[in-house]
């Protein structure tokens, strides 16, 4: 779970309750001010984490975090001293504008509790640097960012992120979209088993390929349908074809129409999607995560239609290419040949309960064949 520490140091005097008020409210990690008798009225809720002026560290700090700024090894050691010494909240900040700074960031993230970094240039390669040396460490990394944009990217970086981010707010807004923004997870869903009813050729239709941002596992697909309450698990091509190399990137997801599950039990069409779209990876074990759209690609092609029903009598319809080489996914991560599908065939897919419109699950009477 990622966490996040707000800066107040530069919230302006009319945004600062507020901006405090939201942070206790989201129950975010930390607050952090360079006043620790405005830090010493903030609830025993929040972590409260002074910043001292150079080598201002008050005598009694039994209540604060410390966050002390570092910039060589000796500032390292006495931290690591006072660390060993079993004194509470130990911090480091530091920051990173050149090789020897970046070390010191590595050193302190695998020896001390908890390490702030910030960085003089825009690039993350030195967050994944010092990502990758706290990797085994039991302390706590925490990456400053100017913005929720940035943080967003920051807990990407090596698909791990740093556990934290430090974010000064302009008001209590940017508080809960970055909350919201670092408690965001793709859930996993229960697939279904599904058997196939029939399958029907039905001539020439606009088919869509969606190619994504990211390699697919062997046991992954996107969740496509005709219908909102029910789709089927489609394959990736990551698997080997005869007549072509594989392009573990793509979905050959079926026809324009579509629906494609997303995120926050939404749907789009596929004819919706374009790139820079997010959608949603799934596995054959129910295990989800957002990926990104690189482009649509849409042509002509001969249809297919594929009707399976669930154990619980839901009907589920699926649109395709018609084509030996478009693949979906059976129980247990069998790959399977469209073309060669029969009744009574076991696909995967997963049953919805929730009516659409626009997307969105609504309760109203709906009904789709």
């Amino acid at each position: 779970m990622k966490f996040a520490w707000i800066d107040i140091r530069t919230v302006s005097a009319e945004q600062r309750e507020a901006v405090v008020d939201a942070a206790i409210h989201a129950r975010v990690d930390a607050i952090v001010d360079n006043d620790a008798e405005r830090l010493a009225t903030l609830p025993v809720t929040v972590k409260r984490v002074y910043v001292p002026g150079p080598r201002a560290v008050p005598e009694d700090n039994h209540d604060l975090t410390v966050l002390q700024e570092i910039t060589d090894l000796d500032g390292l050691g006495a931290l690591r001293a006072r660390h060993r010494d079993g004194e509470p909240g130990t911090a480091a900040l530091v920051n990173v504008t050149d090789d020897r700074t970046l070390r010191l960031a590595c050193d302190a993230a695998m020896s001390l509790p908890n390490t702030v970094v910030q960085f003089k240039d825009p690039t993350k390669i030195p967050l994944e640097i010092v990502i990758a040396a706290a990797d085994r460490s039991e302390g706590r990394l925490i990456c400053q960012a100017a913005d929720v944009e940035e943080a967003r990217i920051i807990v990407d970086v090596l698909e791990k992120g740093s556990e934290g981010v430090l974010m000064a707010p302009r008001d209590a807004n940017d508080v809960f979209a970055l909350v919201e923004m670092l408690r965001t997870k793709t859930p996993d869903l229960q697939l279904s088993k599904l058997t196939v009813e029939s399958i029907e050729h039905l001539g020439l239709g606009d088919r869509v390929c969606i190619d994504t941002c990211t390699h697919f596992e062997k046991d992954e697909g996107m969740l496509v349908g005709s219908y909102a309450h029910g789709f089927v698990l489609c394959v990736s091509e990551t698997h080997p074809l005869p007549y072509m190399p594989t392009r573990p990137f793509r979905i050959n997801a079926g026809a324009l129409h579509s629906y494609v599950l997303g995120q926050d039990n939404r749907t789009n069409y596929l004819s919706e999607l374009k790139a820079g779209s997010a959608v949603l990876a799934v596995g054959a074990d129910g295990r989800t995560r957002r990926i990104v759209v690189g482009r649509i690609k849409l042509e002509s092609r001969p249809l297919l239609g594929i009707r399976a029903v669930s154990e619980e009598g839901v009907e589920v319809s699926l649109i395709v290419q018609d084509d030996w080489h478009v693949r979906v996914l059976g129980p247990g991560a069998a790959v399977l040949n469209v073309t060669e599908l029969k009744k009574g065939d076991a696909l995967l897919g997963y049953v919805a309960t929730d009516k659409r419109h626009v997307g969105w699950p609504v309760a109203e009477y709906c009904v789709e064949k």
